[in-house]
């Protein structure tokens, strides 16, 4: 039973897998020829490979600029980290955190066949860090056996669902149709900055894409070259900062730090190139392939990507977007210092990943300003929440590591809370309480068509 759960935990967190399968399913449901089928499915593995192997690549180069920064302004604390602190959890809650993942995929599915919520998530890693958060949540709350992971699979379906239609208006508009919709656990951030984008962007915002270099600087529109560069300074200053001690001695290997540095910066411009071709690889095969469970399985359904599939849409934003939200991590940092109790320090990947994104969602609605002031105030989000997380995880808050991304946040917060207050009856009541009125709003949207159809 162990060994038939970890194969079961093994395929459905790899987002290469399970979006092959999705496309050969699609392809299939299409009834294409098999020279077809079998181009789109591979394709498309080799696709979300290719984004994996960005994202290690960026993931690898960020952790030793996060190890230089601590050094070189001696701060220590809490940082939040999905990997970290879901590597600790599944040594006692593995079981569980399988069958949830498992379920809350198919309540995703149901949620989607029968709800106007037509969001079938498939950023499989996102998906177990959730269930692993909810398995512990539902213990803590004294769930225990079966009751523990229908509770479970069933936030976790909901949440799979909600998630992305949280984000999707802002997804039409960066992307200018309805086709595709985000899978990645950060949306309250992201409808956060932009809706901030949108209360900064007074009268024709200016684009971060249209940024008008000099001509002598004409070269700094080649997004890789103008990250390397950018890149390149952060990190010899932050080097510096650290000291060539420290860094040669435990970071390096005795490579001499300034070189160390660099090579890092133009190892991180590499992983952005990276995702970017594996993004457009992606793209081109599993928006066709997902026509096949639109039509025929899930009417109108649509695929919920990683978040990397936004970022070819505006490549300055991604970088201000980091910026920007680190420096939102750090003023939280400085914050949290004054006013005593847990710090957060600023985690380098995921102020990367979710900044990066909420620049991009800013600068859609509201240009350069949006992409600034919106991805700073995703910057505060994911540290202020992981103080009023950590408390609802039991023995796991307790870690030197915590859930980082805001849907974590927001939903571990909220059950835990429900726990605290009402025990196992009040999140059944609410879960309950939450799909009754998912399913109302979609009777009123159907009951809406059909008026309008007969008008």
């Amino acid at each position: 039973m162990n060994d038939f759960l970890k194969v079961l935990v093994d395929i459905l967190s790899q987002p290469a897998i399970l979006v092959a399968l999705i496309a050969l399913i699609g392809l299939i449901a299409q009834r294409k020829k098999l020279s077809d089928t079998l181009k789109g499915t591979t394709k498309t593995f080799v696709g979300f490979l290719v984004i994996s192997a960005g994202a290690g690549i960026l993931s690898a180069s960020l952790a030793p600029f996060g190890e230089m920064f601590k050094a070189a302004f001696h701060v220590t604390g809490v940082v939040p980290n999905n990997e970290a602190i879901v590597a600790i959890a599944l040594t006692e809650y593995g079981t569980n955190t399988a069958l949830i993942m498992f379920f809350g995929m198919m309540v995703n599915i149901l949620i989607a066949r029968f709800t106007k919520f037509k969001y079938i998530f498939l950023t499989g890693h996102h998906t177990l860090y959730m269930a692993c958060m909810l398995a512990v949540i539902m213990t803590v709350a004294g769930f225990t056996s079966v009751p523990l992971i229908m509770a479970g699979a069933v936030a976790l379906g909901i949440i799979m669902s909600l998630s992305p239609a949280i984000v999707q208006p802002f997804m039409r508009i960066l992307t200018g149709n309805d086709n595709v919709a985000l899978g990645h656990f950060s949306a309250v951030g992201y409808a956060v900055s932009g809706l901030v984008g949108k209360a900064v962007a007074g009268k024709n915002p200016k684009s971060t894409e249209k940024i008008n270099f000099p001509k002598g600087l004409g070269f700094l529109r080649d997004s890789t070259v103008s990250i390397a560069l950018t890149m390149m300074v952060i990190y010899v200053i932050v080097a510096l900062f650290a000291g060539p001690s420290y860094v040669e001695a435990n970071l390096s290997d005795g490579t001499n730090y300034l070189v160390f540095a660099m090579i890092q910066a133009g190892t991180f411009a590499a992983g952005v190139f990276i995702i970017l071709s594996g993004v457009r690889l992606v793209l081109a095969e599993i928006v066709p392939a997902f026509k096949g469970i639109s039509e025929r399985l899930v009417p109108n359904a649509k695929p919920a990507l990683d978040v990397p599939i936004i970022y070819p849409y505006a490549p300055n934003a991604v970088l201000i977007g980091f910026f920007s939200s680190f420096i939102g991590g750090i003023f939280s940092m400085v914050i949290m210092t004054f006013t005593g109790g847990v710090i957060i320090l600023p985690g380098v990947v995921p102020h990367f990943f979710t900044g990066a994104a909420a620049g991009v969602f800013g600068n859609a609605t509201g240009g350069v300003r949006g992409a600034v002031l919106g991805a700073f105030v995703n910057g505060i989000l994911i540290s202020f929440l992981p103080v009023f997380l950590m408390p609802v995880l039991g023995n796991l808050g307790f870690a030197n590591s915590t859930f980082s991304d805001t849907d974590f946040g927001v939903s571990g917060i909220f059950f835990g809370v429900l726990a605290n207050h009402g025990g196992t009856i009040a999140i059944v009541v609410s879960l309950v309480a939450i799909l009754a009125v998912m399913f109302l709003l979609s009777m009123k949207r159907k009951k809406r068509k059909a008026v309008e159809e007969e008008a």
